[in-house]
């Protein structure tokens, strides 16, 4: 590199191309990548320390800003697999370092030309830690990101807008990433190396996925389990589930205010688990079915999100580390008799799962399916098949 060409690049850092703005005020400048534009949401932090692309395109992230405590994001590019949703609908993502080229032999775009395509707004030379310090003390707050290649920018307006946004609570986020149309996974199992994703070719049982906001990567776990899954919009009826002829029923992860969500789906799951089928919730499917059982949720002061939280499983009496991603929890004094605690965080002792004492109904507020983040959890699949061999053996006599 000669001495003119390190000069357009010092050049090029002078000034801060992009900012982040905080609903009382605070401002963060750093160097704008992504889509050029600006957008708000609720600011929040992810620990993980791989995974990226998967965090960044699960729809779990609508209306968040999500700033990775990582610093360094990006280095193995993005490709077409490891994608979780076909629309990519985070609001915007924040990084420490600069993202360096791509080292992978998978990497077909560099995170730059990705962010760019999926219209998602970049910054990064922020100082992340001192954000997510302050997200932990003050809880997660409302912010807008904005990428201007001039850098210049209207602070005043910034701050109206973060500050008019309504936030996540009271927001129904699931009717706006939910399917609108029913459709068949295409049977694609789960990635392994120098294999990629296989096509499943057997179909066992027949699973109905509630799309609240799912991530591919637990169609794929079904489809280890050689079962055909339909996907259906959060707001499909229960009576129009039931003409499926499932053998159970999958409530998916998901975006939003539970109960804000619940206005609709409360009474499709009260109607499901009178039915006896086999039921099992993730995250918003968690919540949701806590809400359907009577219980209430509420939101959280910052959250739980990354791939390190240590659960405690109560029946077994062991330690799940597990990968996370919600901002609402379900209150454990409004629990009925009738459900058990079955998992608890370790961090502060929220409910992380319950069942139904009598009947083939489940949940648990992490990702069992892990993409990104360890394995622990997969035995949940495995115990819902289980209850999905049996009702299907019912159903057959």
């Amino acid at each position: 590199m000669n001495k003119k060409q390190k000069n357009k690049i010092a050049i090029k850092h002078q000034f801060p191309t992009g900012i982040l703005v905080l609903n009382n005020k605070l401002i963060f400048r750093g160097i704008g990548l992504g889509y050029q534009g600006t957008a708000t949401g609720e600011v929040c932090f992810n620990t993980s320390l791989t995974g990226y692309q998967e965090i960044i395109s699960d729809p779990s992230y609508a209306g968040q800003i999500i700033n990775f405590t990582f610093p360094h994001i990006g280095n193995v590019g993005t490709n077409n697999e490891d994608l979780e949703s076909d629309k990519v609908w985070t609001k915007g993502v924040i990084f420490n370092s600069e993202i360096t080229s791509p080292s992978n032999y998978r990497a077909l775009k560099t995170l730059d030309e990705w962010l760019k395509k999926n219209k998602i707004v970049g910054l990064t030379g922020l100082d992340t830690r001192s954000l997510t310090n302050l997200i932990r003390e003050k809880g997660a707050p409302k912010g807008t990101i904005s990428n201007s290649k001039n850098g210049k920018f209207n602070v005043k307006k910034l701050v109206n807008m973060s500050i008019k946004w309504s936030g996540l609570n009271g927001l129904d986020l699931a009717k706006e990433v939910s399917t609108k149309k029913t459709y068949i996974w295409k049977g694609f199992k789960t990635w392994k190396k120098e294999i990629g994703y296989e096509k499943n070719i057997k179909t066992k049982f027949k699973i109905v996925a509630i799309d609240y906001g799912i991530k591919k990567n637990i169609l794929r776990y079904f489809s280890d389990y050689n079962c055909e899954v339909k996907v259906v919009s959060c707001k499909k009826t229960a009576d129009e589930i039931i003409k499926l002829n499932p053998d159970g029923i999958f409530l998916s992860n998901g975006p939003g205010d539970p109960a804000a969500t619940g206005e609709y789906a409360i009474n499709i799951i009260k109607k499901l688990i009178k039915l006896n089928y086999p039921i099992f919730g993730i995250c918003l499917g968690h919540q949701i079915l806590a809400l359907a059982l009577n219980a209430k949720t509420k939101k959280m002061k910052l959250g739980h999100r990354g791939a390190n939280h240590p659960v405690k499983n109560l029946i077994t009496n062991s330690v799940e580390i597990t990968s996370q991603n919600h901002g609402f929890v379900v209150v454990e004094k409004s629990l009925s008799k009738n459900i058990q605690i079955t998992h608890k965080s370790l961090f502060d002792d929220t409910i992380e799962g319950i069942k139904l004492k009598n009947k083939p109904v489940f949940s648990v507020q992490y990702h069992p399916e892990a993409n990104p983040g360890p394995q622990d959890s997969q035995y949940l699949f495995n115990n819902f098949i289980k209850d999905v061999k049996k009702y299907a053996k019912k159903k057959r006599h």
